[in-house]
């Protein structure tokens, strides 16, 4: 899948066919994620793969918690906080990471949706995953079982003058 593909057509897919995701499409996400930018090059991101009981143990946390329990797995991203240089160009290198993460979600054929409502209570899915690290986001993934959609604002809309 070219790229421009890839990118024009990933949409936020929050319901799935129940069908696993195989242990190498997952290291490849992983794979993707941990290629993201990041200044210096510290790489502030750490992930926890999640199936089963304990990707349901964090769906009580977040009103889209039917995603999770739908989601045949979701990865988890965190913030290394230890490792962090400068808060803010790490959270931007964290988005681009998962960004790179969705991308090669859809180059698979796979779907997803990254969670951000389930900040609000971070803490407890942090107690809840037993990490020391921030969580950032939560990626539940899975084959589609729908079709996404979104529009986009004009370019006219977007660029300053």
């Amino acid at each position: 899948m070219e790229v421009s593909d890839a990118i024009a057509n990933r949409r936020s897919i929050r319901k799935y066919t129940g069908e696993e995701v195989s242990d190498n499409d997952i290291k490849a996400v992983l794979e993707a994620g941990r290629w993201g930018p990041s200044g210096l090059n510290n790489q502030p991101w750490k992930f926890k793969v999640l199936k089963g009981k304990v990707k349901d143990s964090i769906a009580e946390h977040t009103r889209y918690g039917h995603i999770i329990e739908a989601a045949p797995a979701c990865i988890a991203v965190f913030l290394d906080v230890e490792n962090s240089y400068n808060r803010d160009k790490d959270l931007q290198a964290i988005g681009a990471c998962i960004q790179n993460m969705l991308l090669r979600i859809q180059s698979l054929g796979l779907g997803a949706v990254w969670l951000g409502e389930i900040l609000n209570q971070r803490e407890k899915v942090e107690e809840t995953l037993g990490v020391e690290h921030e969580l950032m986001a939560v990626i539940a993934l899975g084959h589609p079982g729908e079709e996404g959609s979104s529009d986009r604002k004009d370019m006219g809309e977007l660029l300053l003058e």
